[in-house]
């Protein structure tokens, strides 16, 4: 077969590939299918919460990193969230107390590790990340730095609040400053603050420290603004509003299907490559 055989050959194969993930997320998912995006490969990895690790799925396109929950192997993820690979850095660490293989992918939003299944999974997904960021780099749409957010410490990482000697118990909750992302008490996280790279608009749980340094456009107490003041306030019923949606979104993020699936769903699969190059062939 020719060049332009091959070429077109590819050019259906990806366009399957592609509709097939992006039927896997239907109907909460974002549409995939964009011209000049290519499907590099996928597979499964552990995310490490703050509640432990996490097996998810993951998808690397030329562009994106797009990852998810799994709650049937190969046929339904739901919870997708995507990446751009030009606001991202890879940052490769040693095997830890409890995740080998991991690496940190650090994004402006959120940082978070990850584990793969076997060092040569890991070398291979961090070979093709910094491949594809390579390349939009040399195309001049890759920033070569972004201002990234801070790793939340994993729960089991301390039995007292980050910012005071309170114990944490039952009643006395672990929670994270969305800041630096230390475990903290309920008591130390009562501010609320606009973090931007986070969320535009959105009000974030901080603790009393970081809030004390943000900005008077960023810092405040909740949603509604006084008069034409920058200084924002709140009353205690949004407050409760607020930290219950946190409380229940921490519960979301952190869900393990393979706690609930019948059988036990296996948190490994071999990561798959689909194609050497990561352009599109020419015709």
């Amino acid at each position: 077969m020719g060049t332009m055989g091959n070429g077109l050959m590819f050019v259906q194969d990806n366009r399957k590939r592609i509709q097939a993930v992006e039927s896997s997320f239907r109907p909460s998912g974002k549409p995939l299918l964009e011209p000049g995006r290519v499907l590099i490969g996928e597979g499964r990895l552990m995310k490490m919460s703050h509640r432990g690790p996490q097996p998810k799925v993951f998808f690397l396109f030329n562009d994106v990193l797009v990852y998810g929950s799994i709650i049937l192997n190969r046929r339904w993820h739901k919870k997708q969230k995507i990446i751009p690979l030009e606001d991202s850095q890879i940052e490769d660490l040693e095997d830890g107390a409890t995740m080998r293989n991991q690496w940190l992918i650090r994004t402006p939003r959120k940082s978070f590790y990850v584990a793969a299944a076997s060092l040569e999974e890991k070398r291979a997904w961090i070979e093709h990340i910094e491949e594809c960021r390579s390349s939009l780099l040399r195309s001049g749409v890759c920033r070569t730095g972004s201002n990234f957010a801070n790793t939340w410490i994993p729960d089991r990482a301390s039995a007292v609040c980050m910012r005071c000697p309170e114990k944490f118990t039952v009643r006395q909750r672990r929670h994270h400053c969305r800041k630096c992302g230390f475990v903290v008490c309920g008591a130390c996280s009562k501010k609320r603050a606009v973090i931007r790279p986070i969320h535009p608009t959105k009000w974030l749980r901080v603790c009393a420290t970081c809030h004390s340094g943000l900005s008077t456009t960023e810092a405040g107490e909740g949603p509604r603004a006084q008069g034409g003041s920058t200084e924002k306030i709140v009353s205690d019923e949004d407050v409760d509003g607020l930290i219950e949606e946190e409380d229940a979104e921490e519960q979301m993020e952190d869900h393990d299907p393979g706690k609930w699936m019948n059988p036990p769903i296996d948190p490994w699969s071999i990561y798959v490559y689909f194609k050497p190059e990561h352009s599109q062939p020419q015709t």
